[in-house]
């Protein structure tokens, strides 16, 4: 029988028979097969092996996350300071390119909760030419990032300083709420968040009993169908609900038609921005903020979109894609957008399986602006409102703010800092200061936690237990690289081991990552078993209570501890296994 090898392509997933030998010819076409794979968007990968049957699949997820898609697009903008057309042109150009060009299989991209707070900043500053401008610009950071390979790079942005932003802009997005929630008479809303909170206050007396009213239905309607089931499209049966109540009450309440005329039927129209040297010093920074916030947003996005398909996306492919969206977006009066979380899981939820489901949600968004944007007038402010209350809750990571307070003091003063500033400051200097903090970070643990050692005798006898060399190493999952747990979980046995010898130092977000890896070993009935930590990561691990996600008794001092701990549980399903049979 012939012999035969096999490469596993990474995109597609398929296996391919090589000849026993390869000449000169063939391995400098394989690599160049392989460097060119490396910079293909998604959607391509995915045609090799589509069918009718995931064609019908994508069908009915893209038209569902677009009519999910079609509030939130229109109260992002509206929250931002924009016309609501302005999100739904956002949503249909950004969706399909970012679908079309992007590395994420699954990814819905549009306007986000992420953008509100910089874009309205940026309105109110210097116009919404200078938005656009500003889009541009970070569509072009974003290309950049993408192409010098920075993609992976985002994910090592501490948790502290990520949790910060978003815990920030949640409280932010829902400040910005409270007027049309309670339907307040307030003729302009401050920027500044303390004024903001002091105007409100001050005229919470003209609060309009219907419009709250309508609010709290939408709240409750959300509520209702996330706990019923999360395929159900809460914000778009929200929508309708009040929409009808609207209509058949006749209740006196602002809409999207007595506060902005509707919104105007047809195609977008393409109009390049014009070009403004004058606003070019003064939007370089937001234009960094738009960027950066993008591509943590897009990224995040994109794991969440990995670990609820069983995919892997790449990371520069999917900012390239990214960057290119923003950089077309304004062309048709468009916002900035990135990967959204909430769509994409509705997405996979609804069946997806491919970035053909994307470009169907912008295919349906189209489609209502082309026969149904007159019934978008009746759309009640406060509906949109109680949609971005839930939004602004969601978005806020609020759990994981217990698990942050038992790290250490360093970590929880960065996530303080990052939090302050974007409420009180401004999310531009949140993000710069942001930037600075992870950078010091990262000297410090380094200059902490690098020693010099004399090599003595009892030096090298100490180091023995950690070596790999002279140990008998059974077939158990032995690795010292995270990344590779999550590559290939479903071909690890039930035992793995991670030795973190090489590890000199851990933080927030290595520990999230180690808790990750846990829980999806947990979840696959596999065992996780860590040894060999250094001072600081021993440390931190018992700090934050990681015991309790792996247990006291698979936390190990060195290899041979936790290969006889190895033994004892493979023996134990064993037993177990002998004890199912009989």
């Amino acid at each position: 029988m012939r012999a035969c090898r096999y490469i596993a392509w990474e995109s597609s997933l398929c296996l391919r028979p090589l000849p026993d030998r390869l000449g000169p010819c063939d391995n400098v076409k394989m690599a160049r097969a392989l460097l060119e794979e490396r910079w293909v968007p998604k959607s391509i990968l995915c045609l090799r092996d589509y069918d009718r049957h995931k064609f019908l699949l994508d069908l009915i997820a893209g038209i569902t996350v677009g009519l999910v898609a079609l509030p939130l697009a229109m109260a992002f903008a509206i929250a931002s300071g924009l016309t609501p057309q302005a999100g739904i042109y956002c949503a249909i150009v950004t969706g399909f390119l970012i679908s079309a060009l992007g590395g994420s299989k699954t990814q819905i991209g549009g306007p986000t909760g992420a953008f509100v707070v910089v874009v309205a900043g940026i309105v109110a500053a210097h116009g919404v030419e200078g938005l656009f401008l500003c889009t541009m610009m970070a569509g072009v950071l974003l290309v950049i990032m993408g192409v010098t390979g920075l993609g992976g790079s985002v994910k090592f942005i501490p948790r502290p300083i990520v949790i910060g932003f978003t815990n920030g802009i949640a409280v932010l997005i829902a400040s910005t709420q409270i007027k049309d929630f309670f339907g307040l008479h307030l003729d302009k809303v401050p920027g500044v968040f303390s004024l903001r909170m002091e105007a409100l206050a001050r005229n919470f007396h003209t609060l309009s009993y219907a419009a709250t009213a309508l609010a709290v239905l939408t709240v409750l309607t959300l509520i209702v169908c996330r706990s019923v089931s999360a395929r159900i499209p809460g914000p778009i049966v929200a929508l309708i609900l009040g929409t009808l109540a609207v209509y058949f009450f006749r209740l006196p309440v602002d809409t999207i038609g007595t506060r902005f005329g509707g919104i105007p039927s047809g195609l977008p129209h393409l109009a390049v921005p014009r070009f403004r040297t004058d606003l070019i010093h003064g939007l370089l920074g937001p234009a960094f903020t738009v960027a950066m916030l993008g591509a943590i947003e897009s990224l995040m996005s994109a794991v969440v979109s990995d670990r609820m398909s069983n995919d892997r996306h790449n990371p520069n492919v999917e900012l390239i894609g990214q960057g290119v969206a923003n950089i077309f977006s304004p062309m048709f009066g468009g916002l900035p957008a990135t990967g959204a979380i909430a769509r994409t899981a509705t997405n996979i939820r609804s069946g997806a399986q491919s970035p053909v489901a994307g470009v169907i949600h912008a295919a349906t968004l189209l489609c209502v602006l082309l026969f149904a944007a007159p019934l978008v007038s009746y759309v009640p402010m406060a509906a949109l409102a109680g949609i971005l209350m839930i939004v602004a809750y969601n978005m806020g990571e609020w759990r994981e703010i217990p698990q942050l307070l038992k790290l250490t003091k360093t970590d929880i003063s960065t996530w303080l800092v990052t939090f302050a500033l974007t409420v009180f400051a401004d999310l531009t200097v949140a993000v710069e200061a942001g930037m600075i903090l992870a950078a010091l970070l990262f000297i410090s643990r380094i200059a902490a936690t690098t020693t010099i050692s004399q090599v003595t005798d009892d030096y090298i006898e100490d180091g023995r237990v950690h070596i790999l060399q002279d140990k008998d190493i059974p077939y158990y999952a032995t690795m010292d690289k995270i990344s590779v747990v999550t590559e290939d979980l479903h071909k690890l046995p039930p035992v793995v081991i991670l030795r973190l010898r090489n590890m000199t130092a851990l933080d927030a977000t290595g520990l999230f990552a180690l808790e990750e890896v846990a829980k999806q070993l947990h979840a696959s009935k596999r065992t996780l078993i860590l040894c060999g930590a250094r001072e600081q990561p021993s440390r931190l691990i018992h700090q934050a209570e990681f015991a309790e996600v792996v247990g006291e008794e698979n936390i190990c001092d060195n290899v041979q501890e936790a290969l006889r701990r190895a033994e004892e549980v493979y023996e134990g399903l064993e037993a177990k296994f002998v004890a199912t049979k009989n």
